[in-house]
């Protein structure tokens, strides 16, 4: 049975539903692709699954994230959908679309992105090409100094290269690609981990890998995430 809620109740706009049961004896919470669920016994006050919910608001929003950032159906196809209230994301954050009659440049309002209805795709790609900048820049600067090589990084650059994530030039230099903004921030922190360690060693030798895994020791989830999905950013 669905319980009748004193208010609708929703994280990050989607909606949460509390079922319960006659034989159920605990209080359990599942997270779908855009579905929240409370599992509940009969007896379990309103208030107390109120409070449930909120002490595992994080936990809930880092899901629903991970599912935003699974290939829907367009992209598998690879392409992003560029309608009006289509979902875009954009460095851990869910954005929507707004596509309007306007020859200004690109703009934000809180999880708005405005962009000219006459030439979304290119208005997006200069706009994230443009707003990733910063963030990249102090991430790559974060892993240097963590490895010890702060004085060697260059000038940090975006990306929009077919063939390679990244790369570290012999200078220190360090490009990223803009599409790594719409990966889940785990493996974007994985390829600028990756480059940064350039700075230590230019090859992939052991003693490579070793400054990698000192840092991140779960890095091959991320590379392999990389390997499955990077086609669809």
């Amino acid at each position: 049975m669905s319980a009748q809620l004193p208010t609708q109740w929703t994280i990050s706009g989607v909606p949460v539903t509390v079922k319960r049961s006659l034989r159920r004896r605990t209080v359990a919470l599942q997270v779908r692709d855009g579905a929240v669920t409370i599992h509940a016994p009969v007896h379990v006050p309103v208030a107390f699954l109120e409070d449930f919910l909120d002490s595992r608001r994080e936990w809930v929003e880092h899901h629903l994230m991970r599912y935003a950032a699974r290939p829907s159906a367009a992209c598998r196809t690879g392409r992003q959908e560029y309608t009006d209230g289509a979902p875009f994301l954009f460095l851990g954050e869910l954005l929507t679309l707004r596509l309007v009659w306007s020859d200004k440049t690109p703009l934000r309002v809180e999880n708005d992105l405005f962009l000219p209805v006459e030439i979304p795709e290119q208005a997006l790609e200069e706009w994230v090409r443009a707003a990733c900048l910063p963030p990249y820049t102090a991430l790559l600067r974060y892993y240097a100094q963590v490895l010890g090589a702060g004085d060697r990084l260059g000038t940090v650059r975006v990306s929009k290269t077919t063939t390679r994530w990244g790369s570290c030039s012999s200078r220190g230099d360090i490009r990223l690609h803009w599409k790594l903004s719409r990966a889940p921030l785990e493996v974007l922190h994985y390829v600028a981990l990756h480059e940064a360690a350039h700075l230590l060693e230019m090859n992939h030798s052991p003693r490579y890998w070793a400054h990698v895994a000192r840092v991140m020791p779960g890095w091959q989830m991320h590379r392999r995430w990389l390997k499955e999905n990077g086609q669809t950013l």
